[in-house]
């Protein structure tokens, strides 16, 4: 038999093995920013070409209105078994103006995020609900239809 030290000590490290599987999982997504390069970057003075310098390539860039390049980044941890979520979030958003020089730079956080919580399993549409047997038989007396022999002249595929 095991004396009672002994089973102690084995349960000490079973539980020893095991606690670092519930720590969570940290993920760093997107443009990993720094606080001196993004500093640095100063309205009326930087260029788009300088920007790209120090900054790199943005993570995405404005497709309408004021010319603006976004740096995008986040922080996610994740416990076993759960979801991850957003722990840390920033926004660096570059606006030019139409010389291409930098009009302004926003900062923001988590603060801005959004959670969107879908409708279940189902996307709403227009129109009306149509059961199971509406769908099945439907179009059963449709006599002379778009196409068919006896058809509206006019409304074939053909125009005829």
């Amino acid at each position: 038999m095991i004396g009672r030290r002994a089973r102690g000590a084995v349960l000490v490290a079973l539980a020893a093995a095991t606690l670092p599987g519930c720590t969570a999982i940290r993920e760093s997504r997107g443009y990993i920013l720094d606080a001196t390069l993004t500093e640095a970057i100063q309205p009326r003075i930087d260029n788009q070409q300088s920007v790209e310098g120090t900054l790199g390539r943005p993570t995405f860039v404005s497709q309408f209105g004021t010319p603006t390049w976004y740096y995008v980044s986040s922080i996610t941890g994740q416990r076993p078994f759960n979801r991850p979520r957003i722990r840390v979030h920033n926004v660096l958003a570059v606006q030019f103006d139409a010389q291409g020089r930098v009009a302004r730079v926003d900062r923001t956080g988590v603060d801005k995020v959004v959670y969107l919580d879908p409708n279940g399993d189902k996307t709403p549409t227009l129109g009306r609900e149509r059961g199971f047997l509406e769908d099945l038989f439907g179009n059963i007396g449709q006599v002379g239809g778009a196409g068919l022999p006896g058809g509206a002249p006019g409304t074939g595929p053909n125009g005829q």
